[in-house]
């Protein structure tokens, strides 16, 4: 008897985990929003997962894929941060620096294109969705001369994410250096 109490008592307890758990509700009783939290082994994966969406709405449009580039990669961080310090999504450093500054600083080689900035709490796909969303946004993610794609962000500790995307048209890459004779 005792054993039979004791795999009842197993089996609600193995039930009950299987449960999902309750959501949280607002005052107009619609659950709340849960914080997307970051951590820092989840940064290539995330650069990962924006640039295989990326390519995605860029292969169904018909152009050319992207590859992420270490200096637009950099020259994101740099600016995700700084918008945070500044506590506004805009497309100017805190130096005055322009996303051009920005990425000759990190060293990119070819001509900058575009940048996508956003200020929200949102996850990096979600981001993305909205940028499709308006003309001149979706534009920075489907123009057909980028070759070169540089994504980071910077959360602050209220969860808000600063989002930067970059693109470059990758001609360091497409030239072919002389052989004088």
């Amino acid at each position: 008897m005792k054993r039979l109490v004791a795999l009842a008592f197993v089996a609600v307890l193995g039930v009950a985990g299987c449960t999902a758990p309750e959501a949280q509700l607002g005052p107009d009783g619609k659950p709340l929003p849960r914080v997307y939290r970051i951590s820092s082994g989840d940064v290539s994966k995330i650069q990962f997962r924006l640039l295989d969406s990326v390519n995605a709405l860029r292969q169904a449009r018909g152009v050319s894929p992207l590859q992420l580039n270490a200096a637009l990669n950099a020259a994101a961080a740099t600016h995700a941060r700084d918008m945070s310090v500044q506590n506004r999504p805009w497309h100017f450093g805190s130096d005055g620096s322009s996303p051009l500054d920005r990425a000759t600083r990190a060293g990119y080689p070819g001509m900058l294109l575009g940048e996508n900035i956003s200020e929200t709490f949102e996850t990096e796909l979600e981001t993305l969705a909205a940028w499709m969303q308006m003309p001149d946004t979706a534009n920075v993610v489907l123009d057909p001369n980028a070759r070169d794609l540089g994504f980071s962000f910077y959360q602050e500790s209220n969860g808000k994410i600063w989002w930067t995307m970059v693109t470059g048209d990758g001609s360091a890459a497409l030239s072919v250096p002389s052989t004088g004779s």
